[in-house]
């Protein structure tokens, strides 16, 4: 009798107990795309479409079992890193999975929420440059996220190229810098490989609400294709497209007061199953 595994994506990140960002948007869009989820839970932030209301962290400790269960049990194809606050949460999670084989990682430095609220310490900021942009395969920063790590204003195109190119002197391999915040009729992200060379991913713009998430929708997506074993350029291509569809399918949609989510499951995938060598 034949044996088949799943492509499974582990996400590393925060609660969203409203289900649009966070975990829960990750563990949607791996199933969407025909992926085993498993989860490690880094904070446990009280928040709704309309905001943060207080965050709770996690023990360290907990984050680096959680890590070790999942690991000696279901490996994975790639990793999704969202959430992460604290240095301390940083060195833990890059220390334990050093311990393991190298398993692409797609980091989301998730520090600003849609509604504006500043999620992540300032003295955080050193550790992720210093530890978790050099062990990423892509990271992939808003444009607010981007002027953090940069340490500039990020308002225009031009904007998004120079930071682009400071946040690569940084370490990172690879980014792919979101355009959403962008005041024009079309969005442009900006994906800039290891080699430098820069590709933009132009996209309609939708007035809606719902596009809590997208974040870390996306980036779960880039994970979840690599997982599957495309390329990061082609994952990155489809992680966009996937998005793109996901906010134009929720756009008429009201779910709670704020911002609401993405309708991930537009076109859910069958769970792919490949045959064990």
């Amino acid at each position: 009798m034949k044996k088949y595994t799943y492509p499974s994506v582990l996400t590393i990140a925060g609660f969203d107990g409203s289900g649009g960002a966070g975990i829960q948007a990750d563990i949607k869009t791996f199933s969407a795309l025909g992926c085993y989820a498993t989860s490690v839970l880094t904070a446990l932030p009280v928040q709704n479409t309309m905001g943060v209301r207080k965050i709770y962290p996690i023990p360290v400790e907990a984050v680096a079992d959680q890590i070790r269960a999942i690991l000696d049990d279901i490996f994975p194809g790639a990793i999704k890193i969202g959430m992460v606050h604290t240095p301390e949460l940083v060195e833990t999670i890059v220390d334990t999975l050093s311990e393991y084989p190298k398993i692409p990682i797609v980091f989301d430095p998730v520090m600003v929420a849609t509604s504006g609220h500043r999620l992540i310490e300032s003295d955080t900021i050193t550790t992720i440059i210093n530890r978790l942009l050099p062990v990423a395969e892509i990271i992939t920063p808003n444009m607010d996220e981007s002027a953090i790590l940069a340490g500039m204003p990020v308002k225009t195109l031009d904007d998004m190229v120079i930071a682009g190119n400071k946040i690569r002197a940084l370490g990172c391999r690879s980014l792919l810098l979101k355009g959403g915040h962008q005041e024009t009729e079309k969005i442009t992200s900006l994906f800039i490989s290891e080699d430098g060379s820069v590709d933009p991913f132009v996209t309609e713009k939708f007035k809606t609400n719902n596009t809590h998430g997208s974040g870390c929708t996306l980036s779960s997506a880039i994970a979840a294709y690599l997982s599957q074993g495309k390329a990061l350029a082609e994952a990155v291509a489809l992680a966009q497209a996937y998005v793109f569809d996901a906010i134009k399918h929720g756009q008429d949609v009201q779910t709670g007061k704020g911002n609401g989510p993405l309708n991930h499951f537009f076109n859910p995938q069958k769970l792919i199953k490949n045959e064990m060598v």
